[in-house]
């Protein structure tokens, strides 16, 4: 695979036959980039079951951070594999998931004794947390943030506020969440016109949460996005993390930081809060943890273990084969100075994005995101700051059909996540098809 080809007519025969079995065979849960059926991927481009060649800025929904298929990380596979598969770390015992422990530990901000809890996702992640976090404290309450995305199942969806339709028919959620308003400098809540918005959203919490419906000594926990993943990626003023985490101090209350999407050097960073000053309690990872291995991890101060053997646990969180995956694909962010290379390029990104701005500046409201976590907000207007999220759709729908696989967030956003090892010319190949998806979304949605 030597690069992108435009791809003249997708879908393609073969691509189409997966299409309609896709619909007839699996419950319905594929958002739609569409036409895209992926037959095999090597680094930062996929190939199609017709043989069209993409480069991909979606790694698998922010998955695939070391690229696809790395070659440290399937020796690391291939080498667990022959020595065993499973054997459930819940009731016995080996050592991979220790050392991969070690590992986490040395990353992970802090220097308070740690412990971990695998899972196998980010909201088997988030559902460990919550329950740590609620055992530990014996409190009912937990604040969230709107606009939030936590995971699918049921406690975590209860902290999930993204959109409506992850909760249609699904009501009644896990009581005594409560949520807040995020501090979205370009769609600030409340009307908000100064410069400390996350100082005003932590006083409203405080001045009216805390002083009108619920007890700031039953609140367990507050979950938190250091960037807003599924909600638009979104990335809060710099003054919001040490204001709430003076919040949390003052009431003890145990603030979790998701990482699943932002974490293991997306943002150039091992972990996102790291570009906000501040250690929370608890830190939750997956996605690419593992470098597309199912593995979740929930990092925890170690004072807040469970005292009962058995309040939590899992048959197969910490499997052998995605911690052997885990350790690779550190030593490989590590090895191949990705997190630099994260940094250095989310900076050109970030930079050409603006320059799109600039010819498109009625449709593309707001350039935002940190190292290679970068967004595009599309709006009818960038004076009214209209949503508009059919042009959003046709843009990634144009972009797909040339070459580029991309995904949207929020309500009307683009997420540009590529794979840490992207370099400059990958960046201008893509910007290049963006530009030309632009151009023909605009024309097609008048």
């Amino acid at each position: 695979m030597m690069g992108p080809k435009i791809v003249i007519e997708p879908p393609g025969p073969k691509a189409k036959e997966v299409l309609e079995k896709n619909k007839e065979y699996l419950v319905t849960t594929t958002q739609g980039v569409p036409y895209v059926v992926i037959k095999r991927g090597r680094g930062i481009f996929v190939e199609d079951v017709d043989g069209n060649v993409y480069i991909d800025f979606a790694s698998g929904i922010g998955v695939l951070n070391t690229g696809h298929t790395p070659e440290p990380v399937i020796n690391a596979i291939k080498e667990q594999i022959d020595k065993f598969i499973h054997f459930s770390l819940t009731d016995f015992y080996y050592e991979i998931p220790l050392k991969l422990a070690e590992e986490l530990f040395r990353i992970t901000p802090g220097n308070h004794k740690k412990k971990v809890f695998y899972g196998n996702s980010g909201t088997e992640a988030n559902e460990a947390a919550l329950k740590v976090a609620k055992y530990y404290t014996n409190r009912p309450y937990i604040i969230a943030f709107i606009g939030a995305f936590h995971g699918r199942t049921m406690g975590s969806l209860s902290l999930t506020a993204s959109k409506p339709v992850h909760k249609r028919r699904f009501f009644p959620m896990m009581p005594g969440v409560v949520h807040v308003p995020y501090p979205n400098p370009y769609r600030p809540p409340f009307g908000y016109e100064g410069n400390d918005l996350g100082k005003a959203v932590v006083d409203y919490i405080r001045d009216f949460v805390f002083e009108k419906f619920v007890p700031p000594d039953e609140v367990a926990a507050i979950f938190v996005e250091p960037i807003q993943g599924e909600g638009g990626y979104v990335v809060p003023p710099r003054d919001f993390f040490p204001e709430l985490r003076k919040l949390a101090n003052e009431y003890g209350i145990i603030l979790v930081d998701d990482e699943v999407q932002m974490g293991m050097g997306r943002t150039g960073k091992w972990w996102a809060i790291e570009n906000f000053g501040i250690v929370p309690d608890i830190i939750t990872s997956a996605k690419a943890l593992a470098s597309g291995m199912p593995l979740g991890a929930t990092i925890i101060r170690a004072e807040y273990d469970f005292p009962e053997s058995g309040s939590h646990a899992t048959t197969f969180g910490g499997n052998p084969v995605s911690c052997a995956a885990a350790i690779a694909t550190i030593k490989m962010i590590e090895e191949r100075n990705l997190l630099e290379n994260a940094r250095k390029q989310g900076e050109y990104l970030h930079k050409r994005l603006r320059e799109l701005q600039e010819k498109y500046e009625q449709y593309i409201g707001d350039v935002r995101g940190i190292g290679l976590a970068q967004a595009i907000e599309i709006v009818k207007d960038s004076k009214t700051k209209e949503y508009y999220p059919e042009l959003r759709g046709k843009i990634v729908e144009e972009a797909s059909k040339l070459g580029l696989i991309l995904l949207g967030c929020g309500k009307s956003a683009i997420r540009f996540i590529p794979p840490l090892i992207v370099e400059k010319e990958h960046i201008d190949v893509a910007i290049e098809i963006l530009e030309k998806a632009i151009a023909r979304a605009i024309e097609a949605v008048k």
